[in-house]
């Protein structure tokens, strides 16, 4: 002791001298230490020849031997390991210092947390430019992912996805609610999306929406560890559609009504939207295994989960099974990547139909009826038929319990990837990638026969359908890759791709039945898409990128004149933190980057619009001979010039990172051009077989700005804070259009539309009338502003307002981890997007109240409005077109690990809430609506959630 001395110090960092608070001193061997304080100043008593560890999370540690001095300063270099992380990219991978396109990767360590059922929750909010919108909150409910703004006004506007390497169909079997709901997000290892061009024209054909590669979890060469997951999650419906209680509209009737009105009000207060939803429970369990039998990496896993939803009979069940292989063979010069997954889905539908009806059934009726035909449900009554009045909403219960819509969903996922390293040239690489996805469905809805209904020989139905679709893929290409003077690098990939996209769909409807004789639907389709690609990258002296790619594709879905599509990129890229100027400074990273490139889309049309097609009558559409009738065929409209819609992207990234990465991030600047854009056409009488084709008529722009951010403000052995906001400007406009379209169809009236494609706009526009208003603010009924001044107001005095489309998109994420304490925290924001309110539009006026001879619910908006009877010039009032912007709090999860309690065995229990708090001035439902048009949503509930995450 007497020979111990202290000795003193500051550890800073290597490249900006900046101290560094919280770095582990140890004696080697020992537990005597200190930690550095926040001036990154320590101070340790030590023996001579005493072995100093020095340790920081982010740094690589350092050992240095005490030889008796007394101030010893230490600088510390940061961990590269970041930037020699491996993306996945098309038919490759690079290191991500190396990446030359506008590419984000989010691992899983990174994923939202909480009750994901579908891959595509897990990067909501992360990704800047990336919206995801749940299509409702039914369970497993499919997920609409849109990158940079809308590219299409007909056709597919999703990413395509790629798993393992295998591009897979975006649709799926009837019965099936999300098609990457085979994919258990456990088994996700990380997800990379290519946005511009540059990144993802190597995808050419299918790529205009951008691509999000997804990675699973494979094997290692290691002892086997396993992984048991297990989670209970409570979903409670948290709000309500505004209507009138019982109270209320029985005040209504009495003040407005007649004396017959009023004779027809219950003495019930029934909450029909509190007897369709409940409290819904479930489960998700998955149990993995990970490491390396017979010499070769495998990994293995199943899951299950069993979810209800809210609305009552609604319930997804799930099993799924993955299994990876990694052998290598032949002193590893031949390596295989074998991957399968398996899902097996058992879906109850609950009749979505009772959220419409119990936003409009009478609240002072009784869920029963103790005297009633229909099973004993109440129903309406037309006292001159003695049935339920064809325009009466039917009970909500009823239509709960009394349809019984199943199905049953199978598919299997398989391909195997097989590199060979040539052992005579040893720098080139052949590649065969071949797969299946195979998945097939059995449905039926059974209607019974105690259903209130207008039809007195109405005895129930029933429907079934079975569908398949088989995608095949062969891939085969080689790849070179040479290191010239070991800051030289030159790869080469060249290859040949073959897909084919097979489908077989049958179905059969009871009610078609004539004369005992049944009426089957049959319907077999397949295409073809056949491709050449290559791609170029070269790094000259590691601070000058090229990357150039070509990919020629041949659709079967054209015609062999304009079948082949050509797709070229290129990028370039400089990484200036190479550069001797920015040396010893705390620059750690900064990449200028600069690509174009073209993709193309044919996704969603249908298959062969080039020739004439034929389809079948229905049996009440058949022509009549005699005393028998014929099935007839009519043929559809064709266009034989149909070609790509082609995207062409220009962007300008930077790519930074500073304070040994305690902050970094990136910004891109964009403009995607999409020509010739497929959408509906006039034709001239007698030229088709219709009046409207489809047809190249249109272009598209979309451009913005992404900002990208995270920051490190703590981070040491016991405690680190990270931050990840991200914000995105997207301005969409179509700037050619010779014919303006009307779409956004809504209810109420017949074939009214709030939504328009014309050029100078963005694409669904809301397409309405403005609304006059009297000095209080009340809306005037049907006054409106006379906008071209010609003293007659018709659809000429319609004007665009808003669009349902984001102007500013945000996400803003923290995690906090304290010992053994984890908080996540997950938010989002959009500003600048529109609601239509159809809801509060069609049932908003007083007569709707008393017509028909019933009595019908109305939306509170009456109160706002006073309006008296529903007009079609009504329904197209700006008045329902609202500002549907939005702050979220989508998920809040809180952790704590567990390491000591059995050996070698790690416990992690959490807690987590999702969708706890929404932010909007938007007067209905929810205001995340994809498409703008709010019609009986499916309400997503608020989520809890307790599980717990073992690894032993």
């Amino acid at each position: 002791m007497l020979a111990q001395t202290t000795v003193t110090g500051t550890v800073s960092e290597n490249t900006s001298n900046l101290p560094i608070p919280g770095v582990n001193i140890i004696v080697k061997g020992t537990t005597s230490g200190t930690a550095t304080d926040f001036d990154g100043n320590y101070a340790l008593s030590v023996n001579e020849g005493d072995v100093l560890e020095f340790s920081y999370i982010g740094y690589k540690s350092q050992e240095l031997t005490y030889a008796g001095q007394t101030t010893l300063n230490v600088k510390l270099l940061e961990d590269t390991a970041v930037l020699d992380e491996v993306v996945v990219i098309g038919y490759g991978s690079v290191k991500k210092e190396d990446l030359t396109g506008a590419v984000d990767m989010i691992n899983s360590d990174d994923f939202n947390e909480g009750p994901v059922l579908s891959p595509q929750q897990l990067i909501s909010g992360k990704v800047a430019g990336v919206s995801v919108t749940s299509g409702g909150g039914a369970p497993g409910e499919g997920q609409n992912i849109v990158i940079r703004g809308q590219g299409s006004l007909s056709l597919v506007g999703t990413p395509l996805y790629v798993i393992d390497g295998f591009p897979i169909d975006n649709g799926s079997v009837g019965g099936s609610r999300n098609p990457l709901n085979f994919i258990n997000p456990s088994d996700i290892e990380s997800m990379v999306v290519l946005k511009d061009a540059s990144a993802t024209a190597i995808y050419g054909s299918r790529a205009a929406n951008g691509v999000i590669l997804i990675t699973t979890k494979k094997g290692k060469d290691s002892g086997f560890k396993f992984n048991l997951s297990s989670s209970a999650t409570v979903s409670t419906p948290f709000n309500k559609v505004d209507v009138m209680s019982a109270e209320q509209f029985t005040t209504l009737i009495e003040q407005n009504g007649t004396d017959a009105n009023i004779a027809l009000l219950g003495s019930a207060n029934t909450d029909w939207q509190d007897e369709i939803y409940s409290n819904a429970y479930g489960s998700d369990h998955a149990f993995s295994a990970i490491g390396n039998a017979f010499g070769t990496p495998i990994r293995a896993s199943i899951g299950y989960s069993d979810q209800d939803g809210i609305l009552k009979n609604d319930n997804l069940t799930r099993t799924t099974g993955a299994l990876n292989i990694k052998p290598s063979l032949f002193d590893d010069h031949l390596k295989l990547d074998l991957n399968a997954r398996g899902m097996y889905t058992e879906n109850t539908f609950a009749n979505t139909g009772a959220i419409s009806s119990a936003i409009d059934f009478d609240p002072t009726q009784s869920v029963y009826d103790a005297d009633s035909k229909y099973g004993g449900y109440f129903s309406w009554i037309d006292p001159n038929t003695g049935n339920k009045p064809s325009l009466a909403p039917t009970n909500p219960v009823a239509l709960l319990d009394l349809v019984d819509d199943t199905s049953e969903v199978r598919r299997l996922v398989a391909n195997a990837k097989v590199d060979y390293n040539l052992h005579f040239f040893e720098d080139l690489t052949a590649t065969i990638n071949i797969g299946i996805d195979k998945q097939n469905s059995h449905g039926r809805t059974v209607t019974s026969e105690l259903i209130p209904t207008p039809d007195e020989t109405w005895n129930g139905s029933r429907t079934s359908y079975t569908q398949e679709a088989t995608n095949k893929l062969f891939d085969a290409y080689v790849t070179y890759a040479k290191t010239i003077n070991e800051k030289n690098a030159l790869t080469a990939v060249a290859g040949y791709s073959y897909q084919s996209f097979e489908y077989n769909n049958f179905s059969y409807d009871s009610e078609d039945e004539e004369d005992g004789v049944d009426y089957e639907f049959i319907d077999k389709s397949k295409n073809v898409l056949l491709s050449y690609f290559g791609r170029v990258n070269y790094t000259l002296n590691e601070k000058y990128l090229i990357t150039a790619s070509l990919r020629a594709d041949a659709s079967s879905k054209l015609n062999p004149d304009d079948r082949w599509g050509y797709f070229p990129s290129a990028a370039l890229a400089w990484n200036i933190h190479k550069e001797s100027f920015l040396e010893d400074t705390a620059v750690n990273e900064l990449k200028l980057r600069l690509g174009y490139g073209e993709v193309g889309n044919v996704n969603g049309l249908d298959d062969y619009k080039f020739i004439t097609s034929y389809t079948g009558s229905q049996s009440t559409a058949n022509y009549q001979f005699g005393d028998s009738f014929y099935q007839t065929y009519r043929p559809s409209a064709l266009n034989e010039d149909l070609r790509w819609e082609v995207a062409q992207t220009l962007n300008i990234g930077i790519d930074y990172a500073l304070f040994s990465r305690r902050l970094s991030g990136s910004v891109n600047v964009y403009s995607k051009k999409t020509k010739d854009l497929i959408s509906d056409s006039f034709v001239d009488p007698f030229t088709n077989f219709g009046n409207q084709i489809e047809a190249n008529i249109g272009d598209m722009e979309n451009k913005g700005i992404e900002f990208n951010l995270n920051v490190i403000p703590v981070r040491n052995d016991n405690f680190e804070w990270s931050l990840n906001y991200n914000i995105a400007f997207n301005d969409n406009e179509i700037t050619n259009l010779p014919d303006q379209q009307y779409v956004g169809g809504i209810s109420g009236g017949t074939g009214n539309t709030v939504q328009t494609h014309v050029e100078g706009e963005a694409p669904y526009s809301f397409l309405v009338y403005e609304q006059v208003y009297d000095s209080s603010g009340t809306p005037i009924e049907g006054a409106y502003v006379d906008r071209n001044g010609d003293n007659i107001i018709n659809d000429d005095d319609r004007y665009i307002n808003h669009d349902p489309y984001a102007d500013v998109t945000m996400g803003l994420s923290t995690n906090l981890s304290y010992k053994k304490w984890d908080l996540a925290v997950v938010t989002r924001a959009n500003i600048g997007n529109y609601v239509y309110n159809n809801v509060a539009s069609r049932a908003g006026t007083l007569n709707r109240a008393t017509e028909n001879g019933i009595l019908t619910n109305l939306h509170t908006d009456y109160y706002n409005t006073g309006f008296q009877s529903l007009t079609d010039n009504g329904l197209q009032s700006d008045h329902y077109v609202q500002d549907a912007s939005f702050f979220k709090l989508d998920n809040i999860t809180l952790g704590y690990t567990l390491t000591e309690a059995i050996k070698n065995t790690t416990f992690r229990f959490y807690g987590s809430v999702q969708n706890v708090l929404t932010v909007t001035d938007y007067d209905g439902l929810d205001p995340e609506v994809y498409g703008g048009i709010d019609n009986d949503f499916y309400p997503r509930p608020r989520t809890y959630v307790l599980g717990v995450n073992i690894d032993f």
